[in-house]
This record gives structure tokens, sequence and C-alpha cells, in this order.
């Protein structure tokens, strides 16, 4: 875990960012770069392939959600995914 800006608490996240180790149930750091730049959005890996992942938002509105994004360590996932 990183140390948060205050330097006492812990994120409370643990993510993977090694594409190579990538696998089902990763909490991972994802971006949308088309639509926020690089603002940080949190997601679950529900399924990997060899050129990319399949990502959920954990959307309690929408939980079969997928999304397709890059096999990087942080994934980019082209805004027309999201919506």
């Amino acid at each position: 875990m990183q140390v948060m800006s205050n330097g006492t608490e812990a994120c409370p996240f643990a993510f993977n960012f090694d594409p190579a180790t990538f696998k089902v149930g990763d909490l991972i750091s994802y971006r949308v770069p088309d639509r926020f730049d690089d603002f940080p959005f949190v997601g679950s890996i529900v399924a990997v392939h060899a050129e990319h992942v399949e990502i959920s938002p954990n959307d309690p509105a929408n939980p079969g959600k997928r999304m397709k994004g890059s096999r990087e360590s942080r994934p980019v996932v082209a805004s027309s995914e999201i919506f």
C-alpha cells in the first residue's frame, strides 16, 4: 500500500500495475484520456486476453458492465466504452 499525502494513512487500495501478471479479480487503476486526461479510475479485471483486458467499473447500478482496456500498467479505456 502507498502512504497518502498526510504521511500517516495508507491507501485503501492495492493495485496491480504489472500487465504481465494481470489476472481476474485484480484491482487496477485505469484511465480514459480521450475524455478525462490522466484522471484515475478504479476497476476490477473480469477477463484477461493477450492484447487487452475486460474491466468492471464496479458500478452497483450496472453490475454487468464491462469495458475493454489496453494491456498496460494503467489500462486505457475509450470514452465510448464507458457510456
